[in-house]
This record gives C-alpha cells, sequence and structure tokens, in this order.
C-alpha cells in the first residue's frame, strides 16, 4: 500500500464497501489494532442510525456479536453509517493513534 494519504475528495467518491475494505486492509497492514478496535465500538451506533435498534442493542449487550458484525460492517446501511469513521482512518483525520479512547 502506497504511503500516500489520498483526499477526501477521492475517498469520498468510493463506495462503503470499497472504504470499509481499504480501511480494513490498511490497519491490517500497519498492524493497527487500535482502530480495529474502533471500529468495533461504532459498530452499535452506527446499527442504531440505520433503524436497527434490536441490532444495536444486542451489539451493545453481547460483545462477541461484535466481531460477527465485524465481518460485515462493509456491507449495506451499517457501511454507509461507518463511512465517517472509515474517511477519518483513510485521510488520517483520526484523533490520536495513540490513544483508542480520544475519538470517543
Amino acid at each position: 500500500m502506497s504511503d500516500v494519504t489520498p483526499d477526501g475528495a477521492e475517498l469520498e467518491n468510493l463506495s462503503s464497501r470499497e472504504l470499509h475494505d481499504r480501511a480494513v486492509r490498511l490497519a491490517r497492514d500497519r498492524h493497527d489494532a487500535a482502530f480495529l478496535w474502533e471500529l468495533l465500538r461504532s459498530i452499535p451506533a452506527a446499527a442504531a442510525a440505520t433503524g436497527e435498534t434490536d441490532r444495536a442493542e444486542f451489539d451493545l449487550l453481547h460483545g462477541l456479536s461484535l466481531l460477527q458484525e465485524f465481518t460485515h460492517a462493509g456491507e449495506g446501511e451499517l457501511a454507509d453509517a461507518l463511512r465517517p469513521v472509515y474517511l477519518d482512518y483513510l485521510t488520517g483525520e483520526r484523533a490520536s493513534d495513540s490513544d483508542p479512547d480520544a475519538a470517543s
């Protein structure tokens, strides 16, 4: 993967699935567990934003389900609701790479 950070306009033109794939691939390549944890923590709120309140409540109560949700975080309305998380990460605009709680 290139060291060049893509600009926000370029990323905005990507589908939510493409944003998810790029962000997760970049985090994997960087061994960035903090971003992956941030993504997992964002899934319940994203699910609630799509109107899936039962799913969001279940995710909050059952942490292991988040790992299953993670595998589908690049699909459909959930991916659309997570776009800000992917865009912030891919443009380097996260609050802090060293403090996973700084963005909360």
